[in-house]
């Protein structure tokens, strides 16, 4: 019986990176569908008129509710709700966020279905830019020198844009700063993805649903007005809100935040493709020169982000290698399995707390 138990046992370790490679693939192409979801969708929000921006916003915060209240309730994940109620701090931080992100929603739609798709975009190539500047204005952060050299290359693109448009670009740093803002308030609030939005929706979706009414009794809702397939569409306004975010959140559990932070440019390059190659928005040469700067930053940014990660598991391992035996035991197996499977625990809660883009 002896050979008989060893070939059974020997396939088992074999097969735990099989399943760990499966795990990050899968991590992998939720990643990709939900920032590119998020990149494709000025294609969805014209398809909503003749809806103004305005009641488009509204059933977006209205049916998100709904989408994510059957998400929770699939998921039987509601204890977070009670804990929220009971901290009237946090609750008026995602009061906050609430009211940040409705600037941020209404702005991208009115902006795609206006043609303004290029500018829209722009906001979200800078928004990491902005980000870090508010970190250091506000929270007293201090940067490497070619952060600081991002920033200022990211400042030079905005002017040059300036004066290619004739005046600032007014949508793209309304949406760059008002998602930032959504960012740093979320990071102190600590919800996951999926309960940060239910919570934020929850607070929208009385003001949103009155509105719509408000619409109604003067005559103006376009909601079954223009049949049944414009109703329908405005419905899914919350599946397309719901889904990337989900999409989002499975990919945050499997894959390094370094990959997520290069994923997230995939959302507004679809972006400016689009502005440029369907809706034939106009880049003349000062355009053109400002982009490339914002991309010269991102780059810069890019590269000192891996440099500094790569620095720190590099250092993390040589103080590993240096600790005596005697003070790091090996585990056994199950103890092994254990801590495999919550070492992820601060990288998850990490990519909870930054607020993927969702236009």
């Amino acid at each position: 019986m002896k050979p008989s138990s060893s070939t059974t046992s020997a396939p088992t370790a074999p097969g735990e990176p099989a399943e760990g490679a499966l795990s990050s693939r899968a991590g992998l192409f939720n990643g990709i569908a939900a920032y590119s979801m998020w990149g494709l969708v000025p294609l969805f929000w014209p398809l909503l008129m003749p809806a103004g921006a305005m009641e488009i916003l509204a059933h977006r915060m209205t049916w998100s509710l709904v989408v994510v209240g059957v998400v929770l309730l699939v998921l039987r994940r509601w204890s977070w709700a009670g804990e929220l109620i009971r901290q009237p701090r946090r609750l008026a931080l995602v009061t906050v966020a609430a009211a940040v992100i409705t600037v941020n929603w209404g702005l991208y739609i009115w902006s795609v279905n206006n043609n303004h798709v290029v500018e829209a975009s722009l906001g979200y190539f800078i928004n990491p830019l902005v980000t870090i500047a508010m970190g250091v204005l506000l929270l007293k952060e201090r940067l490497r020198p070619v952060q600081w050299a991002a920033v200022g290359t990211g400042l030079a693109a905005v002017l040059v844009l300036a004066f290619g448009y004739g005046q600032p670009p007014w949508i793209s740093l309304a949406l760059a700063f008002s998602f930032a803002t959504y960012g740093l308030v979320k990071k102190k609030v600590n919800l996951g993805g999926v309960e940060s939005l239910a919570a934020e929706t929850a607070i929208q979706f009385l003001p949103a649903l009155g509105f719509l009414l408000w619409l109604g009794a003067r005559g103006e809702l376009t909601f079954g007005a223009e049949g049944g397939g414009h109703a329908v569409l405005l419905a899914l306004t919350g599946v397309v809100t719901a889904v990337p975010l989900v999409c989002f959140g499975a990919a945050a559990i499997r894959v390094p935040l370094s990959t997520l932070g290069l994923l997230q440019y995939l959302a507004p390059v679809f972006q400016f493709a689009l502005g440029v190659l369907y809706f034939k928005e106009a880049m003349p040469p000062e355009r053109w020169a400002g982009f490339g700067l914002v991309w010269l930053a991102l780059t810069l940014l890019t590269w000192d982000a891996l440099r500094t990660a790569r620095a720190n598991r590099a250092r993390a391992a040589e103080l590993a290698a240096q600790l005596p035996k005697a003070q790091a035991p090996t585990p056994p197996a199950a103890s092994a399995s254990a801590s495999v499977e919550e070492a992820p625990g601060p990288e998850i809660v990490a990519v909870a707390e930054d607020p993927a883009p969702r236009p």
